[in-house]
């Protein structure tokens, strides 16, 4: 292994950890000649992350790994999200991590709006008639009928990439938008107004459909709770790509429940994979996905983009990598 000025590799042994993604494939049809092996399952990552410089993962990682990991010197997550990461031993050990954000931008806030679209046209009720075969009859109450989304109020809670992207295909929708960001200085992305955290009680009411794209944080971690879940306009969906844990579950079952809420559609839950015996399962207004908003045929291309940089930016020794964490 040579050893460029940088203190980079030259040639960097890369290792792809995912249990279903073809990231090998797709690496090698780019030409670089760098080496690289597989993992599709954590134990087979444990077992050979002694040999690797740089690693391309997301769930299969556990911060124990470092200490076998005597080589590694980069991560590349193949997740926007970084929650996962022990940031603080990461540094220790000189292992540097960039997100993979931007990756999946398209994708989640597309299943954002799909979601969104679901439940004011009533999709999965037709689905789930349609393998009865029965042929449901049009509905005289409106508080049941099928709703059009012109003229209602989106807030979006993460006015980031994704969320600024659904904020853009939700006023094609013709919906007022209302937006929340860490930096509320940072643009507007598309909505119509932008606010910070703090304003988040006082936009809840205004909302007919609230929308988690956020990243989770100590302030985003059960951000949606009793009290908010109570601001909540009556007959409000709720809508969460973001992290199980944004929402308090046993909350959100109680205002579901209580009727206080329209419905919600979950690609996140807390846990994940959601447990058989949850009650969410059952509840008719509630729609989930397993975790898929992210999915596209072309993520394993957009990850690679991003790993194809930030090797370029450690082999010329710069400081700060595309979507740099650690």
């Amino acid at each position: 292994m040579t050893i460029s000025v940088s203190g980079f590799p030259d040639r960097p042994v890369i290792g792809f950890a995912h249990v279903a993604y073809s990231f090998g494939e797709r690496f090698a049809a780019r030409g670089t000649g760098l080496g690289f092996v597989t993992f599709a399952s954590g134990e087979a990552l444990a077992a050979g992350i002694g040999g690797i410089d740089v690693l391309v993962v997301s769930g299969l990682w556990r911060n124990e790994l470092v200490r076998e990991a005597k080589r590694l010197r980069f991560i590349q997550s193949i997740s926007a999200g970084v929650d996962q990461y022990d940031r603080a031993v990461l540094a220790a050990h000189g292992i540097r991590l960039a997100s993979a954000q931007g990756a999946n931008a398209r994708a989640v806030s597309d299943h954002a709006m799909a979601l969104i679209l679901a439940l004011f046209r009533r999709i999965p009720e037709a689905r789930d008639n349609q393998a009865k075969r029965f042929w449901r009859g049009m509905i005289g109450d409106l508080a049941r009928r099928e709703d059009e989304l012109a003229g209602k109020t989106l807030l979006v809670i993460g006015l980031g990439r994704i969320g600024g992207r659904l904020a853009r295909l939700a006023k094609a929708f013709e919906m007022t938008v209302l937006g929340i960001r860490a930096n509320p200085g940072s643009g507007a992305e598309g909505a119509h107004e932008v606010h910070g955290l703090a304003a988040l009680p006082a936009l809840l009411p205004r909302a007919d459909i609230v929308a988690l794209t956020c990243p989770l944080t100590p302030e985003t971690t059960g951000l949606i709770g009793v009290e908010a879940l109570g601001r909540m306009k009556p007959g409000a969906i709720l809508v969460n790509v973001a992290r199980g844990r944004v929402v308090d579950t046993p909350a959100l079952l109680a205002a579901l429940e209580a009727g206080r809420l329209a419905g919600a559609a979950l690609d996140v839950t807390e846990p994940e994979p959601l447990p058989a015996e949850s009650p969410l399962w059952a509840m008719p207004n509630v729609l989930i996905t397993p975790h898929t908003g992210g999915e596209t045929r072309a993520y394993e291309d957009s990850v690679i983009d991003l790993l194809v940089e930030n090797l370029e930016r450690l082999r010329r020794g710069e400081a700060t990598l595309l979507n740099q964490v650690v």
